[in-house]
């Protein structure tokens, strides 16, 4: 699995289902949408399998010309509710802070930016990332590479060349993710079984995957630093 990697210069890092779980909160907001626009509600499961692009690139398949009203009733349903559900997942509190430690850490997610720092400053750890940017923050979501970009950008340490550079870590849960850290030229780590995209997977695969993030930070500490970067990073 690690051979010929080493320690990477920068990790990224997507959100939701990867470092935290709000999955209820986006079933309770997608489905006040829903049922405000006489759509069928979506199982828990449904909305684990359905929920992959940003809102503004998925809305306008899903309600057509209503998407943007739409769109008013999903986010103020979750706007009242992400902060009381939201919940780190198993390991990830102690991974980002290990990581934070030794390189500079940057999370791209598809949740509405401004969603995503609550969320983080709620969970208290904005101080571990040099760079959040969610839906709306770059022109184009994932799986564009326009947020990869916007973040490497704002890491901005020891000449990381954003977007090619291969010395950074793009992990995330889906296919789309990996598609997203092929595109920007990022090693993607895929974390959990890929949720049944066995053919997106197979079109962008995983440099290698892990099923827990403990077993990430085991491969993390497995590795050697690069030859060539210093131990210690601004």
């Amino acid at each position: 699995m690690s051979a010929g990697l080493a320690r990477p210069r920068a990790v990224l890092f997507d959100w939701d289902n990867t470092l935290v779980d709000s999955w209820e909160t986006l079933r309770v907001a997608i489905n006040a949408a829903l049922v405000a626009f006489g759509q069928a509600p979506w199982t828990i499961a449904e909305t684990r399998q359905r929920v992959r692009r940003s809102l503004r690139d998925s809305f306008p398949e899903l309600f057509g010309d209503d998407w943007q009203r739409a769109r008013d009733v999903f986010y103020q349903t979750f706007e009242a509710e992400h902060l009381k559900t939201v919940t780190a997942l198993p390991g990830a509190a102690a991974l980002v802070a290990e990581l934070a430690a030794e390189v500079p850490l940057g999370v791209v997610s598809n949740k509405h930016g401004n969603l995503l720092r609550r969320e983080a400053a709620h969970l208290g750890w904005s101080s571990y990332f040099r760079s959040l940017v969610g839906a709306t923050d770059a022109p184009r979501d994932k799986p564009d590479r326009a947020p990869v970009d916007q973040a490497l950008a704002a890491l901005a340490v020891n000449g990381i060349q954003a977007p090619q550079s291969q010395d950074v870590w793009f992990v995330g849960d889906t296919a789309l993710d990996m598609q997203t850290a092929h595109a920007a030229g990022c090693i993607p780590v895929l974390f959990g079984a890929g949720h049944g995209e066995d053919a997106a997977l197979a079109a962008y695969p995983p440099r290698f995957r892990v099923e827990t993030l403990d077993d990430l930070g085991q491969i993390w500490r497995g590795l050697q630093l690069p030859r060539d970067r210093p131990k210690s990073l601004p």
